[in-house]
């Protein structure tokens, strides 16, 4: 118990230090509501309040100090024994632990707590399918939609659940029922596009735009339409949303490779498109592709030493780059000295 009453006594302090002071007085304010220092005071004034314990184990676990947040959700359980909620939150930190016997014993005692409420039966099944245990996460799914029919949530952990055990036409069908039952659900959307998309299914772009109706800005959303447009041959649609992406993060690599990609491959903009190889390569200096397209870019324009330079920077990062090994080909049967390979 030394080290928390020393944690306790050190943040006190520095929350005092830090808490400045009254204007008139020049008294201590004190320390800010909810801070640590300010949690700590309340706990010792209502040492059997649950709820302060489980504040402060919030706290701990913004921190990183797992240790100290195991130790205040297992005081709030103690304090408050027919709480559920408190046992899925310590079930939660066991289970970011990989402590899965425990987060599994969590999560089945705040099951008997609360038996006809979904979410400890949700946060078991994602247990179950963590260890690829799928019968038995489908199983506990399906109690937890019993239990409540429209939770499209759970029809979205069904749809991983056959996911992952191999099924994508059920697990299609589950991820629809999903966003049937919740149209705010980001993760189901992106799902199936990823799955329709797998398909080669144009129908995947409309899933990306629910997606985005739910996060605009998302540039997982943004960066999977672009890709699926691009294999289906939307290449302004990907050049816009590449644009889009590079604005909402000017520091995103993959957007100018393939905006690169396209312009070379589709458009033959060579020094456009080598400007945005490079501009990927100054991003990501080991990018090997952006070398070998920035090199092509150079050998059709006949700038042959700049090409050379491009497919040797390439195979140096990647000694099996097969591309850049052909462009060295071609540049020797073009007359140059390309050196050992």
């Amino acid at each position: 118990m030394r080290p928390i009453a020393f944690l306790f006594s050190t943040s006190v302090l520095l929350g005092l230090m830090a808490c400045g002071t009254d204007g008139d007085s020049g008294l201590p304010t004190g320390p800010a509501e909810g801070s640590l220092a300010w949690l700590e005071q309340q706990i010792i004034a209502n040492p059997k309040d649950a709820a302060l314990f489980a504040r402060r184990a919030e706290h701990f676990e913004g921190i990183d100090s797992l240790r100290l947040a195991e130790a205040d959700w297992k005081r709030a359980i103690a304090l408050d024994e027919k709480s559920p909620q408190y046992r899925i939150r310590l079930g939660d930190l066991q289970f970011k632990q990989i402590r899965l016997p425990d987060a599994e014993q969590r999560f089945q005692e705040a099951i008997n707590l609360a038996p006809d409420e979904t979410a400890a039966r949700s946060k078991l099944s994602e247990l179950y399918l963590a260890q690829n245990r799928f019968k038995e996460a489908m199983s506990v799914a399906n109690e937890a939609l019993r239990l409540d029919p429209l939770n499209g949530s759970i029809y979205n952990l069904k749809g991983w659940i056959h996911r992952l055990a191999g099924d994508t036409n059920l697990a299609i069908s589950s991820y629809q029922t999903a966003v049937e039952r919740d149209p705010g659900l980001y993760d189901a959307y992106v799902s199936l596009g990823l799955l329709h998309a797998a398909r080669h299914d144009q129908l995947a772009l409309e899933y990306y735009d629910g997606a985005l109706a739910v996060r605009p800005n998302s540039l997982e959303a943004l960066y999977n339409k672009a890709i699926c447009a691009q294999d289906h041959g939307l290449d302004s649609m990907s050049l816009a949303l590449y644009d889009r992406i590079k604005t909402i993060e000017p520091k995103y690599p993959l957007a100018y490779y393939n905006t690169g990609y396209i312009l070379l491959e589709m458009r033959r903009k060579l020094p456009e498109a080598r400007s945005q190889f490079s501009h990927a390569i100054a991003l990501l200096p080991d990018y090997t592709d952006a070398y070998y397209n920035r090199g092509l870019t150079y050998e059709l324009e006949g700038r042959l030493d700049s090409a050379l330079a491009d497919y040797r920077r390439a195979l140096a990062l990647a000694p099996d780059h097969t591309d850049a090994a052909k462009g060295l080909g071609r540049l020797e049967s073009k007359g140059m000295k390309v050196g050992p390979r």
